[in-house]
């Protein structure tokens, strides 16, 4: 898979310096008597994609949840734009300028695809229940402004023609797009994703990886995804784990050669060729 890439460069050169947009520091996570996450570290940098992989089980579902306010972590802290979270919940995260697509997708069956994507842009509405009601002028057009940017975000992820539509009526990959317009239409600082190459084929994860490197600048991206081949292609730093540990962190180049990230999908490899023979 190909991306164009050749702001890339420029991009890095003007992070460099950048205090973190968002961090994770040594963060732990116990369940029970498992060890999801240990000891984990990973800085999001303005206008940086930043990725996360590893093999199965080795904790990327865990972090995105911590970073999301699903799970909290029993060590270890979050830092927003330089302030320290306590006790982040999800329904938090809109408000702070956050977005994220989960691996469930999270549609809403009985709205059409525009109020599936209005909901993102809810966090913009500047007039209350009252006044829609009474149809009031402000009403009307802080309603026309809404629907302009979910528009415009439907149009950004190429499924703008399936406005009208209802979600269960659409292929699986446009229903993800979908779920990828309703987070742009929140016009994130952080955009979260959470395996958006899963079940897309060849063509539809090369126009992903276009997407995705195309919101490069305009926003910081957490792309946790098993398809190394995308996150390699378009991430600006990539973060591996492995059982609950970082075993490295930087580039994609310096991280596709590092002996740990090999011995750590080598080792998958093996345990998938064991399970079925």
């Amino acid at each position: 898979m190909t991306v164009p890439d050749t702001s890339q460069t420029r991009l890095a050169e003007s992070r460099s310096g950048a205090a973190p947009l968002f961090s994770a520091t040594g963060v732990t996570v116990r369940f029970g008597g498992l060890t999801a996450l240990d000891d984990v570290t990973l800085d999001v940098l303005p206008g940086e994609v930043h990725g996360v992989i590893g093999p199965n089980g080795a904790g990327k579902t865990t972090l995105f949840n911590v970073c999301c306010g699903f799970v909290r972590p029993g060590a270890g802290t979050l830092t927003w734009r330089g302030q320290r979270l306590t006790g982040l919940r999800p329904h938090q995260l809109a408000g702070m300028g956050i977005a994220r697509t989960l691996q469930g997708l999270g549609l809403f069956g009985g709205l059409t695809v525009l109020e599936n994507v209005l909901t993102g842009a809810d966090r913009f509405r500047r007039t209350g229940f009252g006044s829609a009601l009474l149809a009031l002028p402000r009403a009307r057009a802080d309603e026309r402004a809404l629907t302009e940017r979910a528009l415009a975000a439907l149009t950004e992820a190429g499924v703008a023609e399936y406005a009208g539509r209802y979600p269960g009526s659409l292929p699986y990959p446009v229903r993800k797009r979908v779920a990828f317009a309703r987070a742009l239409a929140a016009d994130p600082e952080l955009l979260l994703l959470d395996e958006p190459a899963s079940g897309l084929g060849a063509a539809e994860l090369t126009e992903l990886g276009e997407l995705v490197r195309a919101l490069a600048g305009r926003m910081s991206v957490i792309l946790v995804d098993h398809h190394m081949d995308l996150v390699m292609t378009v991430c600006d730093r990539i973060t591996v784990l492995d059982f609950g540990r970082v075993v490295a962190q930087g580039p994609p180049a310096q991280v596709r050669d590092d002996p740990a990230v090999i011995d750590a999908y080598l080792g998958e490899e093996a345990s998938r060729g064991g399970d079925h023979g």
